[in-house]
């Protein structure tokens, strides 16, 4: 098998092939590394990489599998990308700004804790936007993240890093965080696979694991190989009160999915949708029909209060955070950083409960249309991607070539609303791609807690299409 094949192997072919040893790991993490050597001083994709141990971490896997008598983990042997915002005891954690960048992690974060302990090798750190407070990924210390299918545009945010690894083949599988759709706008983006679990599902460190909008999650190049991670880092952890018992373990198998009802928007209600995201999205949906389910519009009766209600939710706790850094560090934060903390300096607690009863007025209607219905879809973005260094509040916001009136930072992404309604499950899977070649994604929205019939509505999708990455030429050129 050549490099180029290897290095978008899946993550579970890879694993069978492993412990069939008719691979090693040894194999797979060179043909890795070569690859993010050769592209990732053009995409920007990590920051710190630790490739001689990762190495020797894969010799350790190899030799584990070629032993009948050692145990090996979920994840042994296999290149993990891990978001350059979670900790690793000992290692640098820079949160992609000027004032962190020699940060050294005393604990290691649960997610990545659980990985290393199932056998995943971390070679490298993902590249997020300062403080991951972004819908795409650039900041002052490590430059502009670019979309592997086309350079000029991001990967989005803020596990951009991830996303663009994952598309680019230099990562088998990707952690990332998701507080306004930071782990479903770069999946679709970057035309892969993110779940962001109901809260409490996946543990998280403090304080943001006590923030309802806030969740960590796994993103692949297939909704198997997110099945594969989401399964160990899933699950109660005794440093996270929010943590769900018991633990959740997803089949990797589903039955079909003909006789099920699907509810569906184009818009949420308020949304300027970009016409080839419009396009993709009813494609995907005509898949839905051929598989027998029954696909339905619905209309939600939601408004642009959802969204301004999510930004205000977010800038009166992940706000605050950015305008206590401001306060000493202003002079060398990004521009976009340092919107945020001014618009956090006008949050009130008037405001904030404002958000939450627009959340629960949100619920009025989605909850009561989800008891007639398996799942919801939607389009992931509005719009494919913006430009690679977009600055929001500098550069308009335009969606079919109308400046569009919503968010800034938000406007072109449909995700927010559902950390709004954070014990929803949400898949994020491929459309195809816009006309600018960057690629499309829809949501899969499941009722509350319900994570596994969203991965079954993924993986009959999947299965219909063929996948995203088996054929060379749905890969990106790099």
């Amino acid at each position: 098998m050549s490099n180029a094949e290897l290095c978008y192997l899946s993550a579970t072919e890879a694993q069978k092939l492993f412990r069939k040893r008719k691979l090693s790991p040894v194999e797979l993490m060179q043909a890795v590394i070569d690859q993010a050597e050769a592209v990732n001083g053009k995409l920007k994709a990590f920051t710190f990489t630790h490739f001689d141990e990762a190495m020797d971490q894969a010799r350790a896997a190899e030799a584990k599998f070629m032993s009948r008598s050692s145990r090996v983990g979920a994840l042994e042997g296999l290149p993990i990308a891990a978001k350059d915002e979670s900790w690793i005891a000992g290692k640098p954690t820079s949160y992609g700004s000027l004032i962190t960048k020699d940060h050294i992690a005393a604990t290691t974060s649960p997610n990545n804790e659980r990985i290393l302990k199932a056998g995943g090798i971390i070679h490298a750190r993902s590249a997020t936007p300062e403080f991951s407070c972004a819908s795409f990924t650039h900041s002052r210390l490590w430059g502009v993240t670019r979309n592997p299918w086309n350079t000029r545009y991001t990967p989005g945010g803020s596990s951009g890093g991830s996303g663009a690894s994952l598309a680019a083949g230099m990562s088998a599988l990707a952690t990332g965080s998701d507080i306004g759709g930071s782990i479903r706008i770069p999946a679709a983006a970057s035309g892969v696979v993110g779940f962001k679990p109901p809260h409490g599902r996946n543990p998280d460190d403090a304080p943001f694991n006590l923030d309802p909008y806030c969740h960590t999650g796994p993103m692949a190049r297939s909704v198997q190989d997110a099945i594969l991670l989401q399964n160990v880092i899933c699950g109660p952890s005794p440093t996270d009160i929010a943590s769900l018992r018991p633990k959740l373990r997803l089949p990797s198998e589903y039955k079909p999915i003909k006789g099920w009802k699907i509810a569906y928007s184009l818009d949420l209600g308020f949304f300027e949708v970009n016409k080839d995201v419009v396009a993709n999205t009813k494609k995907a949906l005509s898949v839905f029909r051929s598989l027998g389910a029954t696909v339905e519009e619905v209309d939600l009766g939601w408004g642009p209060e959802v969204l301004k209600a999510g930004a205000n939710h977010l800038d009166h706790l992940f706000g605050t955070m950015m305008a206590n850094y401001a306060r000493k560090h202003r002079k060398v934060m990004t521009k976009y950083a340092v919107r945020f903390a001014r618009e956090a300096s006008r949050s009130t607690p008037a405001k904030f409960l404002s958000a939450m009863e627009t959340a629960g007025k949100m619920y009025e209607t989605f909850g009561p249309m989800m008891e007639k219905y398996d799942v919801f879809i939607c389009p992931t973005n509005a719009l494919p991607a913006v430009k690679a260094d977009y600055e929001p509040g500098v550069d308009s916001l335009r969606i079919n070539g109308k400046v569009s009136a919503l968010h800034p930072m938000l406007g072109w992404c449909m995700t927010t609303p559902f950390n709004t309604l954070s014990r929803c499950p949400v898949l994020s899977v491929p459309t195809g791609r816009a006309g600018n070649g960057v690629p499309t994604g829809m949501q899969i929205v499941g009722r509350t807690y319900c994570d596994a019939d969203v991965f079954q509505a993924g993986m009959a999708y999947e299965t219909a299409v063929g996948g995203w990455y088996g054929d060379k030429r749905r890969r990106p050129k790099l």
